[in-house]
């Protein structure tokens, strides 16, 4: 480690900021987040690799116990990522990957080299984890970001990646415009490219290690009359075999937009966007299996005879197989007028509907299906199946008046989600019939033998907000506002197998309201030098209660074991809440840009999922959802991005670096699974780096440009006591391109050279996706891939 960090620091020395020595020194379901909801790891969360005797709902990844100046534009609290970074990544890499790269504080994870496997990706910003934060696509809010959720849409499946026009972060708490019920942390806005005015076609093939195959193509209209109307339809197919073990990894998508100009300055704007995701999982490992089995160990598929044989003799270290299979369609029409020179008024419909599989061989659960044999087969595929159907609008208005900028509005949205759990038969070794596929179909060998639970809820939302921007004078902009909201989710279980849950007393049902009448939020940007700004943001936050079936996990009061519970927890929770604090300084010059940034958050009311404490002795453990209280965090961000030659031969040549430090710590102690508590009061948060570093140097000329990424993370904690975690490690990508020009009806031929993990690091990426162990060891842990090579050739059509 000291070698390479010594090499890549000679490199950035140039752009590093100033950094301490010690900071090289000693990296279908739930995910850590850090100021919010837990459960202890090996209760109530399911896993793929097999480690946990009973089979459960895998959930939304909760915490749980057990660039150049033309790359980037930032103003205020606000930070912004276009396409000419996003054209530095690999086509089709998952924007939040491209997004974490070039942002401080945030930290994107994930199993292979794109960020495109979906149980083996996290992100978390400044310690919240995705599903803390509101995220939004062209104003449709699409909230809750993690695994198997059915509150949200993942970004990676509502819009090609090739189809964003830029990325905004709020590097506060996020505005009060802003559509979310999720939100805690801070807010990501995304927005949509525009058809061209003149028509054109696009296309770009990309090619890569393990027969990684992206093809690409989009088609403008134009202008097609006078009134100025425009489209586009866009397709994208990736595929790819794992970089380790057997399996495809598949998606597709297709996407349109309409653009309608009414007047000078109104639009109505269409958008469609159509995705299908089958993947074959990665193995979760753990510290020990790691040391035991090595790096490269991961399921059996596709040799089922060694599956069947190792299910047969009891042996879980490693099971047959774990995907997923995934649908989802998106659509919103915008209406956005100018209905006088001061006065504006913006209305946005959308729905949104998914499907989602998720499924594992589970060796604890035999076949019943004997296929003419003696026996069955001595595992099953287990499959969760989630749906949701999500409508809704927003609608404000927008009025300038003398030195104001004042907006309203409101945002409604009906969710109709769904859950549930089946078993399915595995063929006989001896029968020779082809096993099932993790990606379906599952009722090959008959309908499930077994239906565990299911779950219906609904869940409402309102929000109101109203928001002011005062210019006393043109260098000082103070907004002052607050938000309204009241969710309510309303439904539970629908049935229930008392063979499985282990009890006849009904699982939860009912309803639960998180409320709150003044969420306030205040900001101020004064640009008191040409330059030079300073800038600070306040606001509180609140976040609806999270949806899950019955031992779902994470921290949703439905996942309790039964009804008694559920009505007790209807009497005593809060939802989370939380005021995060912001203050800043940017330098801004041709050569130069320049900030420096310190947040702090207070989280109230944090809950997770763990056990009544002192029920260990009523011979059945008792589920529940517990409030442990408040958790801290504090942290500072710098950046520093330099241009220093404005002509000759090293014109071209641009660097970006950025240092991120931050400290969180736990407030209380936590349930520790055996009836009693852990020792976490003051202990940092687990899966997150206290240190992250990454600098980018850009060098073009002419044609030719170059460009070179290193990401340092400091350690993460893998255990909620801090007993145990993941080493440091240095992440280091490169890449080349280089412009051909035009070849006749070929315009911008285009030829780009892409290497993931230059240095061939072995590092643990993603952590907590079965939840992290209070203490000790867990399989909870994915690898990051290693070196992969891309290429990729480009063009338009005129």
């Amino acid at each position: 480690m000291k070698k390479t960090f010594s090499f890549w620091t000679l490199c950035l020395g140039a752009t590093a900021l100033t950094w301490d020595a010690h900071a090289a020194s000693p990296d279908m379901q739930n995910k850590v987040l850090h100021a919010q909801s837990d459960s202890i790891s090996g209760k109530g969360k399911p896993t793929r690799s097999a480690v946990h005797h009973t089979a459960q709902m895998p959930q939304p990844r909760n915490e749980q116990i057990s660039v150049t100046r033309s790359h980037s534009i930032s103003h205020g609290s606000e930070q912004t990522v276009g396409q000419k970074v996003m054209q530095q990544f690999v086509p089709g890499t998952n924007p939040l990957k491209v997004l974490a790269a070039r942002t401080p504080g945030l930290s994107f994870s994930s199993g292979d080299a794109l960020g495109l496997d979906a149980w083996s990706s996290s992100l978390y910003m400044r310690g919240f984890f995705w599903n803390e934060l509101g995220m939004t696509l062209d104003g449709i809010p699409l909230n809750d970001q993690s695994y198997n959720t059915v509150s949200g849409l993942g970004l990676s499946q509502a819009i090609i990646t090739n189809n964003i026009g830029f990325m905004s972060v709020s590097q506060g708490g996020g505005a009060v415009n802003v559509a979310s019920n999720t939100n805690l942390g801070g807010a990501i806005q995304v927005h949509s490219s525009d058809p061209s005015d003149r028509m054109e076609g696009q296309v770009s093939q990309m090619f890569g290690s393990n027969a990684s195959f992206r093809t690409y193509g989009r088609f403008d209209s134009g202008k097609l009359n006078s009134t100025g109307t425009k489209f586009y339809i866009s397709y994208a197919r990736s595929d790819t075999h794992k970089w380790k073990g057997g399996g495809d990894q598949l998606q597709q998508q297709a996407e349109a937009k309409l653009v309608q100009p009414v007047g000078q300055d109104s639009h109505i704007s269409a958008f469609m966007n159509w995705s299908n995701n089958s993947q074959w999982g990665y193995a979760d490992m753990s510290l020990a299996s790691i040391r035991k089995y090595g790096w490269r160990t991961d399921d059996y598929y596709p040799d089922f005879s060694k599956a069947y044989a190792a299910a047969a003799a009891g042996n879980d270290d490693t099971i047959y197989d774990g995907g997923q299979h995934q649908v989802s369609y998106l659509g919103g029409l915008t209406l956005d007028f100018a209905l006088t020179n001061n006065l504006r008024w913006k209305t946005i419909f959308y729905g949104n509907s998914e499907v989602l599989y998720t499924t594992y061989g589970n060796p604890y659960q035999p076949s019943v299906n004997t296929m003419g044999g003696a026996t069955a087969a001595p595992f099953s595929e287990q499959v969760w199946q989630s749906h949701e159907v999500r409508y809704g609008m927003t609608s404000s208005v927008q009025y300038n008046i003398a030195h104001n900028t004042i907006e309203s509005g409101i945002w409604l949205e009906n969710n109709n989600q769904e859950q549930s759990n089946y078993f399915y038969n595995e063929p006989t070794l001896a029968s020779g019939a082809p096993p099932l596929l993790t990606i379906g179909p599952y009722n090959t060998y008959g309908k499930a033998f077994m239906s565990p639970y299911g779950f219906k809820w609904t869940t409402d939302t309102f929000q109101y907000f109203l928001s002011d921007v005062y210019h006393p004078v043109h260098n000082l902009d103070i907004h002052a506002g607050f938000r309204s909201m009241i969710t309510t989710t309303s439904g539970g279980a629908q049935w229930q197998d008392p063979a499985f849950t282990g009890s006849t007393d009904p699982l939860a049902n009912g309803s639960l309201t998180a409320a709150a009448a003044f969420l306030p939020h205040v900001a101020v940007n004064y640009r008191f030098l040409p330059g030079h700004e300073v800038y600070f943001d306040v606001a509180e936050n609140m976040r609806g209660y999270q949806v899950q079936a019955y031992e779902g996990g994470g921290a949703s009061p439905w996942s309790v074991q039964n009804q008694a519970t559920f009505k007790g927890l209807q009497k005593t929770l809060r939802p989370e809440r939380d005021w995060v604090y912001l203050v800043g300084y940017r330098y801004t010059s041709r050569p130069v840009i320049a900030s420096i940034d310190a947040y702090h958050a207070d989280a109230y009311h944090r809950l997770q999922y763990g056990e009544v404490p002192g029920s260990q002795g009523l011979g059945n453990i008792v589920g529940t959802v517990v409030d442990t209280g408040h958790v801290s965090i504090y942290g500072v961000d710098a950046a520093l991005t330099i241009q220093p030659f404005k002509r000759g031969v090293m014109k071209g040549l641009s660097a970006f670096s950025s240092i991120s430090y931050n400290h969180s710590t736990y407030g209380s102690d936590f349930p520790n699974g055996s009836g009693g508590y852990a020792d976490t009061r003051g202990k940092k948060f687990v899966n997150f780096p206290q240190i992250m570093y990454k600098a980018n140097i850009t060098y073009g000329y002419k044609g030719a440009e170059v460009h070179l990424d290193a990401n340092y993370y400091s350690k993460r904690y893998f255990s909620y006591t801090n007993d145990t975690w993941v080493a440091p490690y240095w992440l280091v990508n490169l890449g080349a391109r280089y412009r051909f020009g035009d070849y006749g009806p070929l315009k911008g031929l285009t030829f780009d050279f892409s290497v993931y993990n230059l240095n061939n690091t072995k590092y643990i990426s993603m952590m907590g996706e079965n939840g992290n162990p209070t203490s000790g060891d867990a399989y909870s842990m994915e690898r990051g891939a290693v070196r992969q090579y891309f290429g990729t050739i480009s063009a338009h059509f005129y």
